[in-house]
């Protein structure tokens, strides 16, 4: 701690006191202290914090289509649908040839398909709040310390 300016009032005023009581206050014995308080501040500052992922490698394949699956269905629901809107077999026999053909002409199309070929690295990059703790010493108070009449005495003051 630190011998501080204000001892020299402060000591003339216990000098005074000491005079009233007829004491004397030695000059060595009186001691001033500075006390200081931690004060802990967080300081945010942004950070780049990357990392690296797996991304997939997509290839378009190209597939024969299923004639038979689709004249298989398309002559199912076109029977369905003759029958129902003539109430006849022969309107279902009609729905059922019709439903097979044009099932079997889009079931024949080639179809194109997205597959995963394997995977690739790439780094992802973002933006990241941190915080660090800072420490800061500040004044609080000062004490006076000294003995009058062989008893010790500790005032505090704020500068």
């Amino acid at each position: 701690m630190k011998k501080s300016v204000l001892m020299i009032p402060l000591l003339a005023m216990g000098i005074a006191t000491a005079a009233a009581a007829k004491e004397k206050i030695n000059v060595g014995d009186v001691v001033v202290y500075d006390h200081t308080t931690t004060v802990v501040t967080q300081i945010p500052s942004t950070q780049t914090r990357c990392q690296n992922i797996k991304v997939p490698i997509y290839e378009s394949v190209q597939t024969q289509g299923d004639a038979a699956g689709g004249a298989l269905a398309g002559m199912i629901i076109g029977g369905i649908l003759g029958k129902g809107l003539t109430g006849k077999d022969d309107g279902a026999a009609a729905g059922a040839v019709m439903g097979g053909i044009i099932g079997a002409d889009k079931g024949s199309r080639p179809k194109t398909q997205q597959r995963i070929v394997g995977y690739e690295n790439q780094q992802q990059c973002s933006e990241v709040i941190v915080y660090t703790d800072q420490k800061q010493e500040r004044y609080s108070h000062s004490t006076i310390r000294f003995y009058l009449n062989g008893k010790r005495y500790i005032l505090d003051f704020v500068k």
